[in-house]
């Protein structure tokens, strides 16, 4: 299956969409929800793109490659952000981005 090619770059996207889910959510129960609302704001768009990316591979969409592309860059960039943060979910959260970013960078062909 065409996919297959996809798989681990599918399995870090969707990993990390669930760390990014949870991070936003625990977030929402810090004490200063206010300092925390890039990095909610980030971990929704970080899950969303992630999401979309791995649908995209599932079905060997012609446009799969760019929105990996975007899909690093946002992750990036939400790992930067939540590895900001003390708290576990918001690291646990920075690596999952951190991973995620990398295989789609690969699959993606960017250079690193």
């Amino acid at each position: 299956m065409a996919h297959e090619k996809y798989k681990n770059c599918i399995k870090a996207c969707l990993e990390c969409a669930q760390a990014c889910e949870h991070c936003a959510t625990a977030c929402l129960e810090e004490e200063d929800v206010k300092m925390m609302a890039g990095c909610i704001r980030l971990d929704r768009d970080c899950a969303d793109i992630c999401v979309l990316s791995a649908q995209m591979m599932s079905r060997d969409s012609e446009f799969a490659s760019q929105f990996c592309r975007l899909c690093a860059e946002i992750c990036g960039a939400c790992g930067e952000e939540c590895g900001k943060h003390d708290m576990d979910h918001c690291q646990r959260c920075a690596e999952a981005c951190k991973r995620c970013a990398k295989e789609c960078e690969a699959m993606a062909g960017v250079a690193a």
